[in-house]
């Protein structure tokens, strides 16, 4: 066994232990990323796990989510007696409301994201029908009356709408609470529920949110079950290694910038000729490490994994544009705000975005379908960008970096659009000054 395949197999058995990981330390590691992401404030959210004894582990009071330490986590024994050295948070009597309701969920997530609490300040739910997982990993949402927060009144309404099967619950004029068989499925929940909102109120900016039938989502997941044949054996060599490293950087980042949610997006990297390195389907993004990338080596996958359910595009897009040698597909909020209304991204914003970017074109739902026959549009269009409208953008590029470079650039002209709408209609860069641009940077 060369060291290459040695440290590979090292990391697969120590991924086992990964997991194993204290309540504290995972309601700290989740606290953060939330409040990095701006989706709670300094004082606001709370997150509780039970474990296997029934006691609940859960943030304290009045304490900085943006430095929360594993210390500072409390401990509410089955018996009422509490551990640590603060209060449990004022919230707690909701948790344990939740968790009495329903034995199944043994994760809570409480916070105030912006997109969220428009809708509970509106008093709306918002239609996960937006985009095509978001249904199957949201599930049906449920609505709280506002009730007075830490009360017991507050905490019998939220856990009589757990009690009819919800796991994710709008609060009147307050926020979100949402329920998991863990922290991951939790904050994928919430993530995915934030993400629903924020792409309507956006796209409500630009346009009129389109949302996909319940029998075209039913078609998406019907479509992405199929697999490629294993391979009968995988090597690893140097080089595959350093790229592996790189999809995992580059897919954190995209998390940590917003450009990525945990459920969903995928990266891949051509390796050699038309083979290529691609994340994994039903990973956690945040968590991805190099030996959950997936080698797909003359149309065959690595044995015992499952790779992106998008394979089959990036693979077409490989053989069909020798120029491409990395791709991302993902869903970031200001760019979907035009691929769920059907709004021309126009951009012609600042030199940068059209010197990077071109043209973006867009396609409608159904042609990423490999049974439709249709996906020429995408390995035709596919240059730079390409929006698959009520699903994801599509980033091509030569080095990753550049790639990732690309979306950023994508995301900041959309969200350019997006917040300047409300000033008046955009000038774009006019023809004689694209020609300009066109001479000096691209001949």
């Amino acid at each position: 066994m060369n060291l290459i395949n040695k440290f590979i197999r090292n990391k697969k058995s120590m991924s086992k232990n990964i997991k194993l990981v204290h309540p504290r330390d995972q309601i700290t590691e989740v606290i953060e990323r939330i409040y990095k992401r701006g989706m709670t404030t300094t004082s606001g959210g709370n997150i509780s796990i039970i474990d296997e004894q029934g006691d609940i582990w859960v943030t304290p009071s009045a304490i900085d989510k943006g430095s929360l330490r594993a210390s500072d986590i409390i401990c509410v024994k089955k018996d009422g007696t509490i551990i640590g050295k603060h209060k449990p948070s004022s919230e707690f009597p909701f948790h344990k409301a939740i968790y009495e309701s329903r034995p199944d969920i043994k994760s809570v997530i409480h916070a105030h994201p912006p997109a969220l609490v428009s809708f509970s300040i509106v008093r709306q739910i918002p239609n996960t029908n937006i985009i095509s997982q978001a249904k199957h990993i949201c599930g049906p949402i449920g609505y709280a009356d506002y009730k007075l927060p830490g009360s017991e009144d507050l905490g019998k309404v939220i856990g009589d709408e757990f009690a009819k099967g919800f796991k994710a619950i709008i609060m009147e004029n307050h926020g979100t609470v949402l329920g998991g068989s863990d922290l991951t499925d939790a904050y994928e929940r919430f993530e995915a529920l934030e993400f629903c909102a924020s792409t309507i109120l956006y796209g409500s900016q630009i346009g009129t949110p389109k949302y996909l039938t319940d029998a075209q989502i039913d078609a998406f997941e019907a479509q992405a079950k199929g697999v490629l044949p294993e391979q009968a054996a995988t090597e690893y060599s140097s080089d595959e290694v350093e790229k592996r490293l790189e999809i995992c950087n580059i897919v954190k980042r995209s998390c940590e910038q917003g450009l990525m949610i945990s459920s969903y997006g995928t990266v891949s990297m051509r390796w050699k000729d038309d083979d290529f390195l691609i994340t994994p389907t039903d990973i956690n993004r945040w968590d991805m490490d190099i030996d959950d990338i997936v080698q797909i080596k003359g149309g065959e996958r690595e044995a015992g994994k499952t790779p992106s359910r998008a394979t089959w595009v990036h693979q077409e897009i490989y053989k069909n544009n020798p120029d491409v040698n990395s791709i991302i597909m993902t869903q970031s909020p200001y760019l979907m705000a035009f691929g769920v209304t059907g709004s021309y991204l126009n951009v012609r914003t600042i030199p940068e975005s059209w010197i990077f970017l071109q043209d973006i074109e867009s396609v409608e739902y159904g042609s990423h379908f490999k049974q439709n026959n249709n996906y020429a549009k995408i390995v035709e269009n596919c240059s730079t960008a390409l929006i698959i409208e009520n699903d994801s953008v599509i980033i091509t590029g030569d080095k990753l970096l550049q790639t990732f470079d690309y979306l950023e650039v994508a995301e900041f002209s959309a969200k350019s659009i997006v917040l300047g709408h409300s000033l008046g209609e955009m000038v774009p860069i006019n023809d004689e000054q694209v020609e300009e641009l066109r001479e000096k940077f691209l001949s």
